[in-house]
């Protein structure tokens, strides 16, 4: 049986499922004419490889706050994001987050309850999408990753889609980034499967590593 999406201390619960369907719709509707339209995105190398159904990660860079939006504005399913708790609690933007079920995740490393939400999610077949390296970059090089993502891949045996993200000035918020035209491109590998690569390893440093390596290698040149 799959198990509530709900997070406690999201309010979620409060929008009424047809609601909820109805806001998304409108949404991503709005998203795709921003992204594709506004800002100009263009998806390089390699073939998309996210299944019609089912749970999947996506990791990405971090370089700006517009990244989820140009992410998601290429994938038709809809992505359950995980989101630092300052950015989820902005008033303005906060329905929106609830809308598309956003994760709130604390920045201290010990969200047992954003862990909890994010498998539930992967165990309802959602897309759940990760920065692991857990905040905006400020230099071209890829950050070393938190391992978080390599935790959640390997409790739930989902395949982990990496991503790599230029175009967008570095560092910019959601609101900078949102209204500054962009010339993005966004790189898709091929899915990496954790789980049997490195089994029930206890020391999540390799595969956290193996992932950082992943959407490091999709840099062009």
């Amino acid at each position: 049986m799959k198990r509530n999406l709900t997070h406690p201390r999201s309010g979620h619960a409060d929008i009424p499922p047809h609601e909820r369907q109805r806001r998304v719709r409108v949404l991503h509707a709005v998203n795709r004419l921003l992204c594709r339209g506004y800002h100009h995105v263009n998806v390089a190398g390699g073939p998309l490889r996210v299944p019609r159904v089912g749970p999947m990660m996506i990791v990405s860079n971090h370089i700006s706050g517009l990244d989820p939006l140009l992410i998601q504005s290429v994938i038709a399913r809809p992505i359950v994001w995980m989101m630092a708790r300052e950015y989820y609690q902005i008033a303005a933007l906060k329905w929106v987050f609830e809308s598309i079920r956003a994760i709130p995740v604390s920045r201290d490393g010990k969200d047992s309850t954003a862990l909890r939400a994010a498998l539930r999610a992967l165990d309802n077949g959602c897309l759940l999408g990760l920065f692991p390296e857990g905040k905006i970059s400020l230099t071209p090089e890829v950050q070393p990753f938190q391992t978080g993502a390599a935790m959640i891949a390997l409790r739930s045996g989902v395949p982990v889609l990496p991503v790599y993200q230029t175009g967008t000035p570095r560092g910019q918020e959601i609101i900078e980034a949102v209204l500054l035209p962009q010339q993005v491109a966004i790189r898709f590998g091929r899915p990496i499967d954790l789980k049997a690569e490195f089994g029930r390893s206890k020391d999540l440093q390799p595969p956290s590593d193996r992932l950082h390596d992943a959407v490091r290698a999709l840099a062009p040149g």
